[in-house]
C-alpha cells in the first residue's frame, strides 16, 4: 500500500522533506522484497545452477532501468549505478536460494 505523502514541491521544511523520503524508502523497501521473491521463484524453476547468471538479461535490466529513470525525471547514469549493484545482489540472492533448494 503505497502512504500518502506530501508532494515534494509542496514540502516547506525539512521535516517535511524527511517524512517524504522516509514514506518513500518504506515502499522502495517493501518493492525490494516483493523483486527478491521473484529471484527465489526464479532459482525454484530455473533447472541449472549455470543459468541464474545471465548477461544478455542483466544488460536489458539496466538498460530498462535508464529508460524508466528518464521517464521519470532521474539521471540514467544514477539508474544505470544503482540497477548494476541491485542485479548483482539479486544474482548473489539467486545463487543462495538455487543452493539451498
Amino acid at each position: 500500500m503505497i502512504e500518502e505523502r506530501k508532494a515534494a514541491e509542496m514540502c516547506g521544511t525539512m521535516t517535511e522533506v524527511r517524512a517524504g523520503v522516509d514514506s518513500v524508502d518504506r515502499e522502495l523497501s517493501r518493492l525490494l522484497g516483493e523483486r527478491f521473491r521473484f529471484m527465489e521463484a526464479a532459482a525454484r524453476i530455473k533447472p541449472e545452477r549455470n543459468m541464474v547468471r545471465d548477461e544478455a538479461r542483466k544488460a536489458e535490466v539496466i538498460a530498462n532501468a535508464r529508460a524508466n529513470a528518464v521517464a521519470n525525471g532521474f539521471p540514467a547514469d544514477i539508474a544505470g549505478e544503482l540497477w548494476e549493484v541491485l542485479v548483482e545482489a539479486s544474482i548473489a540472492y539467486e545463487l543462495d536460494a538455487f543452493d539451498q533448494r
